[in-house]
């Protein structure tokens, strides 16, 4: 079924979620919530006192080594034209998939969605469908069949082996809800002999043809982390804003984060999960500012970063050095304020890739095994291009969807 733009919407504001793209596994012992609505934010906020310095990164969600990486991956040259984001990949080891050719046109692409519960992937998919629409009209594409589980383990699991079992897929696309969980039915859809493709969130499996995605957490977490640390002084005050516990994408981002405050001289005033609420994060905010001052605002997300700036606003305190990502309500509220401030992003192009990556499957040309995509923050140098290039998107646009020449923009991700 395709999803019409107002079936998107609704669907947002039912989940009430304004997640990044990420994992949701969490440990075993975790009793992280399913969703922002059941953070539960203790109502003595205001009477507890703020953390002296920031923890060590646990082991549970800290690999020195994948921090490394992924640091290091931050200033390799990307393959590929950069006019197309969507098909660089960074150090791609190529695989052979001349055993998935297929002569025949008009082939069956099948898509098991985690959700479209949030501002990011909302944007994503829009994108998705409308660079499916251009290979539709090449011929290339015929049917393209879409499951939404709603963000649910079990529904997914059965949307997946509903592909299989229907038999009439010719390559099988998911973003998986979770990872642990979801392993069993991405190796069952391989097992079929259909090409799959993961995107998004990994999975314990390499049996995929290729497996698309940005850097990740750690490298998101470093660039707002270092963007504070060269904009602040020695001695200055860091609140980390947080939206869930036991979501290991953020959960490195944060990891990341306590690496770099670690090496520093700037003091942490403490780590609050925020559920991504605006509300919640304006009293947050005002509630340390009533304690004493707050130079610096990590955000292991943007959801909800204009809400952050606004409590300083409200209490008459001058702007902090923010961190926020490239949702355009925070890059407008950067601009127009003038702070010092950097977009660290999770790059939303990516719903592009895994269609390219199909229609390359079908033809047996090669595609990267993993397939990184670049992901660069939006600085003030670039800001404004940004902001020009999507100045009639609406505030919950992502400004690096990379969507601008598909044949739908700018329409339908306005009418969303």
């Amino acid at each position: 079924m395709r999803s019409t733009p107002r079936m998107m919407l609704a669907a947002l504001a039912a989940a009430g979620l304004v997640l990044a793209g990420c994992t949701t596994d969490e440990p075993e012992d975790a009793t992280a919530p399913d969703d922002a609505e059941d953070v539960d934010e203790s109502d003595d906020t205001e009477d507890e006192e703020p953390a002296d310095d920031e923890e060590a990164p646990s082991d549970e969600w800290f690999v020195q080594a994948d921090y490394e990486r992924e640091l290091a991956q931050r200033d390799i040259e990307p393959e590929g034209s950069a006019d197309q984001p969507w098909l660089q990949a960074l150090e791609p080891a190529m695989v052979d998939t001349g055993e998935f050719a297929l002569d025949t046109e008009g082939n069956t692409l099948c898509f098991s969605n985690a959700s479209i519960s949030n501002p990011w992937r909302v944007t994503g998919w829009i994108t998705m469908q409308q660079q499916v629409e251009v290979y539709q009209a090449s011929g290339e594409i015929g049917e393209f069949r879409v499951s939404d589980a709603a963000d649910d383990d079990n529904q997914q699991i059965s949307d997946i082996q509903a592909f299989v079992d229907d038999g009439d897929c010719d390559a099988i696309i998911i973003s998986p809800s979770t990872t642990s969980t979801l392993t069993p039915a991405v190796q069952a859809a391989c097992e079929s002999g259909v090409p799959v493709i993961v995107f998004d969130r990994g999975v314990e499996t390499d049996c995929m043809v290729t497996f698309i995605h940005p850097i990740g957490g750690y490298a998101f977490g470093a660039d707002a982390a270092e963007f504070l640390v060269d904009n602040l002084e020695p001695g200055s005050t860091v609140l980390a804003l947080r939206i869930l516990p036991g979501v290991d994408v953020l959960e490195h981002r944060w990891a990341a984060a306590q690496q770099i405050f670690g090496d520093s001289e700037l003091e942490i005033l403490g780590d609050e999960f925020t559920g991504g609420d605006g509300a919640e994060i304006k009293t947050i905010v005002t509630q340390y500012l009533q304690r004493g001052a707050v130079d610096g605002i990590w955000m292991d997300a943007g959801a909800g970063a204009v809400a952050a700036v606004e409590a300083y606003e409200d209490t008459g305190n001058d702007y902090p050095v923010m961190t926020g990502e490239d949702e355009l309500s925070f890059l407008r509220k950067w601009q127009e304020t003038g702070m010092t401030a950097i977009a660290p992003v999770y790059s939303n192009f990516q719903w592009r890739t895994p269609i390219e990556a199909a229609v390359r499957i079908w033809n047996g040309e090669e595609v990267p095994s993993e397939w990184v995509l670049p992901q660069n923050p939006i600085t003030e140098a670039d800001r404004d291009e940004f902001l020009e290039g999507n100045a009639d998107m609406p505030d919950l646009h992502y400004a690096k969807f990379g969507g601008e020449d598909l044949p739908g923009f700018p329409d339908v991700w306005q009418d969303r």
